[in-house]
């Protein structure tokens, strides 16, 4: 098969969907690697260790479009990319379909394949293409919140561990999945005074036999969130309904019974976003405040690690696309059920419940298609 890898050109996204070492496994197994040039720069992979690696250089995003069978990403393709996008071909990254009408309605129209990292699936419900990022994303939200914390960005100016005689600040985290669960562990690990909640009362036990001491656990609900935020200094959004969009769990009325400069990390903003306020926002200009409530949302924030970022992407999708590309997009569906939950779009139909409620669409069985 001929795979392409575009370089990402979202704004500040530094990653890249390949690295030099997957390359080379996917040239083992037969299959052509085109990479635009300087691609992974930013992640500190230059062009001429992919070519050591066997991948062959092209100048432009559009070269690499045009010839390749399967486009393997980071991130959705955006409006500038929507002409470029060939019917029957396979585009294999994240996309998030539920935040976006526009996005959806683009790649209906365009008759592509679009296998969607975050709704692979294992039978125990676990996203094992989302969790790297979401680990990424968990651990970053307590580091940005700490430091929009800080009077210099017009937080709190509160630290997070506090020092002796001075008590912690409190950490709230709405979500115990992955991001949640990374979320807590750095924030509880800098000292700070942490609450974790969900809706999952195995989860919640889970995470309260695994945390340490500073972590406690609640139930998520309503009344408890409305009850906490009046207290907290950082609240971290970490809801995930896998391929649709988040629950408003932060209402717009809870900001008036907030703390002046407190801040609010909306992780799930790729997602649509848990806070009704947050709107997505860039590592350019990554808050904005509302009733003197520090919002930040950035909706790639592993973008801000990209090496990091793109070794532990790799890691996870590596496996997958050497499937595709070895069988073909239908056989290594039909053969890896997990895969098969991938499928979000195809041909112009949609077969992935959830991404949107738009009725004028023509939506399919996934089985029907495969």
């Amino acid at each position: 098969m001929i795979i392409g890898v575009p370089k990402e050109i979202k704004n500040n996204e530094n990653r890249v969907a390949l690295t030099p070492a997957g390359t080379a496994e996917l040239v083992k197994h037969g299959h052509t690697v085109y990479v635009q040039t300087s691609a992974g720069t930013g992640s500190g992979f230059p062009d001429e260790i992919y070519i050591t690696a066997g991948a062959k250089i092209l100048p432009s995003i559009e070269a690499v479009y045009e010839v390749a069978e399967m486009i393997i990403k980071v991130k959705e393709p955006i409006e500038s990319e929507y002409a470029l996008i060939r019917e029957n071909q396979i585009l294999y990254t994240y996309f998030h379909f539920a935040s976006s009408e526009k996005l959806t309605r683009a790649m209906v129209d365009s008759k592509s394949v679009c296998l969607a990292y975050e709704t692979v699936e294992y039978p125990d419900g676990s996203l094992p293409l989302l969790i790297p990022m979401s680990e990424v994303a968990g651990r970053m939200s307590v580091q940005q919140g700490a430091k929009y914390l800080e009077r210099t960005y017009g937080g709190r100016g509160v630290l997070l561990g506090g020092v002796p005689g001075v008590l912690p600040a409190k950490v709230l985290v709405i979500g115990g999945g992955i991001v949640g669960t990374e979320a807590a562990k750095m924030a509880a690990g800098l000292g700070a005074d942490v609450t974790i909640m969900d809706v999952n009362l195995k989860r919640l036990r889970y995470l309260d036999d695994i945390m340490p001491a500073n972590v406690k656990t609640m139930m998520s609900n309503e009344f408890n969130i409305r009850d906490l935020v009046q207290t907290h200094d950082l609240i971290i959004g970490a809801v995930l309904i896998p391929g649709a969009k988040a629950p408003n769990l932060v209402t717009r009325d809870m900001l008036k019974t907030m703390q002046p400069g407190t801040v609010l990390v909306d992780v799930a903003i790729d997602q649509g976003g848990c806070i009704e306020t947050t709107v997505p926002t860039t590592h350019d200009n990554p808050t904005f405040v509302v009733d003197e409530v520090i919002h930040y949302s950035v909706a790639n924030m592993p973008g801000a690690v990209p090496r990091t970022s793109t070794i532990a992407l790799t890691n996870a999708t590596l496996p997958y696309a050497i499937k595709i590309a070895n069988l073909g997009w239908k056989e290594a569906c039909r053969q890896y059920e997990p895969l098969k939950k991938g499928l979000n779009v195809v041909q112009g139909k949609i077969v992935y419940p959830g991404i949107t409620e738009e009725k004028s669409y023509v939506f399919a069985d996934v089985d029907t298609v495969i």
